[in-house]
């Protein structure tokens, strides 16, 4: 809900995205209405929460987001996940994972930038959905293990003039996104 370069970041990535898929929802873990009016009231952008309570961390919104496109967007074939603390994400995202799921015959593609993956970062196929609801209910909450399970395709991204994928954790961090946003 920060402002970067005076928009909020869920907003400045929801703008990034939308033109690369066919509908959006913000996952959001624990109390959701703090998320209403985000965007202006748009209903266009529905706020799923996580279906496995306890902040499960980052692959609880996968499976949100898998199981709320199974009921509201059935006709799309992948499901992207993005972090909300990445204010630069390529305009070419999707088209380049999907590209490598389908030559790899992978469910799974994330991006890459300077040799370090981003798992949050990926494209999911509907079908993970069952597998990563009994992953997420045995315990376990890696991201990196359960992506071990299946076969992964990832896309390498330049990190020139800046990483698309720099993410904001620190009041540091935000500053210096601001900075790069006003470049």
């Amino acid at each position: 809900m920060q402002p970067v370069n005076g928009r909020i970041l869920v907003e400045r990535i929801a703008a990034l995205v939308r033109p690369q898929v066919a509908a959006l929802a913000l996952n959001a873990n624990g109390d959701v209405a703090r998320y209403a009016g985000a965007f202006g009231g748009n209903a266009a952008l529905p706020v799923v929460p996580d279906t496995i309570p306890g902040f499960v961390g980052p692959l609880a919104g996968v499976l949100a987001g898998l199981l709320w496109m199974k009921r509201e967007a059935a006709g799309c074939g992948w499901l992207l996940s993005v972090p909300s603390d990445t204010p630069f994400l390529p305009s070419d995202l999707v088209a380049r994972l999907a590209a490598a799921a389908l030559a790899d015959n992978a469910p799974v593609a994330c991006a890459r930038s300077e040799g370090q993956l981003h798992p949050v970062v990926a494209l999911w196929a509907p079908h993970l959905a069952l597998d990563l609801q009994a992953y997420l209910e045995g315990g376990d909450r890696q991201i990196q293990r359960f992506l071990q399970r299946h076969r992964l395709a990832t896309v390498d991204f330049p990190a020139a003039p800046f990483d698309p994928f720099f993410n904001i954790n620190t009041p540091d961090d935000l500053a210096e996104a601001d900075r790069l946003c006003r470049q």
